[in-house]
């Protein structure tokens, strides 16, 4: 896979779990232990099995089966390896850090984490940087996100198009999809932006597929580097997801959606233009309000 490798990150905890899970073929549940595990990087040396299957939401067995897939005698022995690569006291916030919260304050700090875990990963800002050039070099974009990711795709799109000349969304699903796919491709189409947050729909999974197998570079947003779509993506940067609601939460999916923009618009020698001209068409025609 093709994850968000910051050099900021690899001494890190977060970093040094990604390293240990990468080169392993892990099915999706263990992949969802290993993202669970990302995220809690500070807390996993200290967490029995239980506790892991209950936060990433599987069951016991399926913990010691994704230890032994890492190739650990069990869960206690992964556990012995991540005490002696990590810190030797667990930080006190990370142990009570939900102590006088309510759920939704939880959910709220939860994402603010996720924000955080963002920002270490953008210390090395290279991956951004490549995606940006590949992004503002391709005629037409296409920009795809399905389902639960729909709405990063459109909120992506509509931006872009302020700044690149030519953006093509792609937010239903169907026969038509493969179409329009092969219709960028005649046009000059060099490469797709995906947003794929979970749960994936196997549409995503065989697009990205049929994308990559039409000559597109494939660039990912995903809650995670072992989300499905990783092994059809040519550059994956992880942004996680929020869990502690009944939906998902995805404000770091979209704070990334907005870097890309950045870079994107970096590498556009005539973005600044075209906001402008945007800018005082929108005041001719009272647009907006304000």
């Amino acid at each position: 896979m093709n994850g968000m490798k910051g050099d900021g990150m690899s001494d890190s905890p977060a970093g040094r779990l990604q390293a240990l899970f990468e080169g392993h073929r892990l099915t999706p549940t263990q992949r969802r232990i290993a993202h669970c595990m990302v995220r809690r990087a500070a807390d996993a040396p200290f967490l029995s099995s239980v506790e892991l299957a209950e936060l990433a939401g599987v069951s016991q067995p399926s913990v010691t089966r994704f230890a032994v897939a890492l190739g650990f005698d069990g869960y206690p022995a992964l556990r012995r390896h991540l005490r002696e690569v990590a810190p030797p006291e667990r930080p006190a916030a990370a142990a009570g850090e939900d102590a006088g919260h309510n759920e939704y304050q939880q959910a709220v700090l939860a994402e603010i984490e996720n924000l955080r875990h963002l920002a270490g990963l953008l210390a090395d800002p290279a991956p951004v940087e490549r995606a940006g050039r590949l992004l503002a070099g391709s005629r037409p974009l296409l920009v795809l996100g399905l389902r639960a990711a729909s709405s990063q795709a459109r909120g992506f799109a509509y931006f872009a198009a302020k700044v690149h000349p030519d953006v093509r969304l792609l937010d239903e699903g169907g026969s038509m999809l493969t179409d329009r796919i092969d219709a960028a491709v005649r046009a000059g189409a060099t490469a797709l932006l995906c947003f794929a947050l979970p749960r994936h729909p196997r549409e995503v999974v065989e697009a990205l597929e049929y994308a990559r197998a039409a000559g597109l570079t494939v660039v990912t947003v995903a809650e995670s580097a072992f989300a499905p779509v990783a092994a059809h993506s040519d550059l994956l940067i992880p942004a996680a997801v929020g869990t502690g609601l009944a939906f998902d939460t995805a404000c770091a999916p979209m704070l990334l959606g907005r870097v890309l923009l950045e870079a994107m618009a970096d590498e556009l020698p005539d973005a600044q233009a075209r906001l402008e001209q945007f800018d005082a068409k929108a005041a001719e025609r009272g647009l907006f309000v304000e």
